[in-house]
Formats: C-alpha cells, structure tokens, sequence
C-alpha cells in the first residue's frame, strides 16, 4: 500500500528551509515520493495553524520511512532545524 508524508510547517528562516526543500526533493524523488500538495492555499479547521502544509506520496510505507532515514535526507533536515517549526507524519493509505 502507498503511503503518505503529511508535514505541517512554520518557517522562521526563509533561506535555510529553501535549502532544506531543494534537498529534501531530490531526497523524496530518490525514494519514489511525488508531491500531492505543497505550500497551496489552505483552511485550518483544528489545531496549530502552521502556514506550510505538504503531502507527499510514497509508494509504501517501507519506502517513506527508508527515505525519511536516508543519508539525503536527513542532509536536508539539518537545514530545516532552527529555520522552521514542523509535525510530520507517515500515513499508510488504504486500498
């Protein structure tokens, strides 16, 4: 089953967190991933209002949590602490 990465981002520096998604794309794609969504309009019904919001599929569960791991990504990640403020999460879809 195909899976999706589900982050909910404030930044707090726009330079870095660019870095960070540059990276973090081609970590994604490696890994199979395509963005659904990607910082589009949005409505906050419950919870923190963060004003960034991703979804990404992956084709698995297996290949989002390997690449939330991978060396690339995790790269790109130190580039998003201290620039942003983030929940994410992996959710298996269902068939």
């Amino acid at each position: 089953m195909s899976a999706l990465w589900i982050a909910h981002v404030t930044v707090t520096d726009e330079t870095a967190y660019g870095e960070y998604a540059k990276r973090a794309t081609v970590a994604i794609a490696d890994h199979g991933g395509v963005f659904l969504a990607r910082g589009g309009a949005y409505e906050q019904l419950e919870g923190p209002d963060r004003s960034r919001n991703v979804v990404a599929r992956f084709p698995s569960l297996q290949a989002a949590h390997d690449c939330y791991y991978s060396d690339a990504y995790q790269d790109a990640l130190s580039f998003a602490k201290g620039a942003s403020q983030r929940e994410l999460s992996i959710v298996e879809e269902i068939a």
